[in-house]
C-alpha cells in the first residue's frame, strides 16, 4: 500500500499578457527539451537517472528552462519511454513519443502558493504572480486542499486549452494508519464493454454513448489519415487528445458513482475483477481499444480510499459462465452477450448482473479467514445481502426490492 493518497484540485489563473507570454515561451521550451531528451534515450534506456546524465547539459544550453524543469523534463520522458517498453514487451506496435500536448510540469520547487489567493511559477525568464480563480463563496472543494494543513503541495501541471490557463494543482497527505476490518458488506463490479460497469446491487452504466462517440472519431480518424497532410495530422491529434478527455471523464462519473452506491448500501469493501491482462484478452473485441479498465480501476480506488470503503481484487475466470444462484458452470450458460439462463437450475438475469453477484462471492469467500475475525463478508444485493454459505438476509422493511431485470440497460 502506497504511504500517500494523491489528490489534484483544478484551478483556472489569471495572467497578465506579459506573464502569459512566459508561460507560453516555458511551455514551447518543454517540448523541445522533451524532445532533446527523447533524442538521447531512445530506445536505450528507461532510467531517468540515466536520462538525466545524458540529455541535462543539452537542455540547459540549447532551451532556457530552469535546472529543476530540466530535471521534470527527464522524468517524464522516462515514464513516457517505460510506456514505450512495455508495450514492445506485449508485443504492442510502439514508436518513438512526441511531446505536443499544451501542458508543462511542476512541482514543489518551482511553484509557489501564497495565502492571498495567489501562486508563483518558474518559467524562462525568472518567475510570475498569477491569481488563482477560486469561488468567492468558499464552497469550492478546492479550498479543502488549500486549507487543511494535512495536505502538502506535489507534482502539478499546467494546461493552456482554448486560449485559457489552468492549474491541475497536485495534493497529498499520508495514508490514515486505521487499517479496514477486511468484513463488512462487499459490492460486487463487473467491467464490460456493452456495460462499462455493472454492480451486484443492479446498478448500471451503460457503455453505449461512449462507443457511439469512440466510434465517431475512429471514423474521422480514417478519412483524415486518407488524406495524408500534415493539417490533418494535426487534427487527428487534436482529435485523440479530445477523445482521451471524453474518456477519462466518463470514467470519473462511473467510477464516482460506483463508491456512491458502495455508500448507498453501506459496503465497506468494493470487489472487482483482477484484468491486468485485459489488451490480451478482450484484443478483439469491439471498442477494447479505448475501454481503460487500469483507470477505473484506478479511479475507483482512491474515490473509494477517502470514503474509509477498502477495493479488492478478485480472478476473473469464470465470472461470465457461472451460475450465481446456483454456481453451476457452463460455457453455454451465457446465450449471448445481454442473457445469462444457467442450464442445471434454470435461473436467469441480465449476463452482467449475474457476473457482478459472482465477483461479490468471491470476495467474500476470499475473505472468510480475516485477521481481524471481527465478522464474515457478506454481498451486497438490491434487496439484501448474502452470506457465505448462501443465507440470505433482507435490507429493513422499505427497501428497494432486488430487480435485475428491470433495471438492465
Amino acid at each position: 500500500m502506497a504511504d500517500y493518497e494523491y489528490r489534484t484540485a483544478v484551478k483556472r489563473l489569471r495572467a497578465s499578457e506579459e506573464a502569459r507570454a512566459l508561460l507560453e515561451r516555458t511551455l514551447s521550451d518543454w517540448h523541445e527539451a522533451c524532445r532533446l531528451a527523447t533524442e538521447c534515450a531512445w530506445p536505450h534506456t528507461t532510467d531517468a537517472r540515466t536520462i538525466q546524465s545524458m540529455a541535462y547539459d543539452a537542455i540547459r544550453e540549447q532551451t532556457d528552462l530552469g535546472s529543476q524543469h530540466a530535471i521534470l523534463v527527464t522524468k517524464q520522458v522516462a515514464s513516457a519511454l517505460k510506456t514505450c517498453a512495455d508495450r514492445r514487451e506485449k508485443g504492442l506496435p510502439t514508436s518513438k513519443p512526441r511531446f505536443r500536448a499544451p501542458t508543462l510540469t511542476y512541482d514543489a520547487r518551482c511553484l509557489s502558493l501564497f495565502d492571498d489567493g495567489t501562486v508563483s511559477l518558474a518559467t524562462v525568464e525568472g518567475r510570475v504572480r498569477c491569481d488563482l480563480c477560486l469561488p468567492s463563496d468558499g464552497e469550492g472543494y478546492q479550498h479543502q486542499f488549500l486549507e487543511d494543513e494535512a495536505w502538502s503541495l506535489t507534482e502539478s501541471t499546467l494546461s493552456l486549452r482554448d486560449e485559457e490557463l489552468r492549474l491541475h494543482l497536485g495534493f497529498r497527505r499520508p495514508l490514515s494508519t486505521v487499517e479496514t476490518a477486511g468484513n463488512g458488506a462487499v459490492l460486487g463490479v463487473d467491467l464490460g464493454v456493452e456495460n462499462i460497469a455493472v454492480t451486484s446491487t443492479a446498478r448500471f452504466f451503460s457503455g453505449r454513448e461512449l462507443a457511439h462517440v469512440c466510434r465517431e472519431h475512429a471514423k474521422r480518424r480514417r478519412s483524415l489519415e486518407r488524406v495524408g497532410s500534415r493539417a490533418a495530422h494535426l487534427i487527428v491529434e487534436r482529435l485523440g487528445s479530445r477523445e482521451r478527455r471524453y474518456i477519462r471523464n466518463r470514467l470519473h462519473e462511473v467510477s464516482r458513482a460506483i463508491v456512491d452506491e458502495a455508500s448507498r448500501y453501506d459496503c465497506s469493501i468494493i470487489a472487482l475483477e483482477n484484468l491486468s491482462s485485459i489488451q490480451c484478452l478482450v484484443s478483439r473485441a469491439e471498442f477494447s481499444h479505448y475501454w481503460a479498465y487500469a483507470a477505473l480501476a484506478r479511479f475507483v480506488e482512491y474515490k473509494a480510499e477517502s470514503e474509509g470503503i477498502e477495493v479488492v481484487f478478485v480472478a476473473p475466470r469464470g465470472t461470465s459462465r457461472t451460475c450465481a444462484e446456483c454456481g453451476y458452470c457452463d460455457q453455454s450458460n451465457r446465450r449471448d452477450r445481454a442473457t445469462f439462463r444457467c442450464l442445471e437450475c434454470g435461473a436467469s438475469a441480465n449476463a452482467d448482473y449475474n457476473a457482478a453477484k459472482n465477483v461479490a462471492m468471491r470476495a467474500v469467500r476470499g475473505g472468510q479467514q480475516s485477521s481481524s475475525r471481527t465478522g464474515t463478508r457478506r454481498c451486497a444485493l438490491k434487496s439484501g445481502t448474502v452470506n457465505p454459505n448462501g443465507a440470505f438476509h433482507p435490507y429493513p422493511v422499505g427497501s428497494e426490492e432486488e430487480s435485475a431485470d428491470e433495471s438492465a440497460a
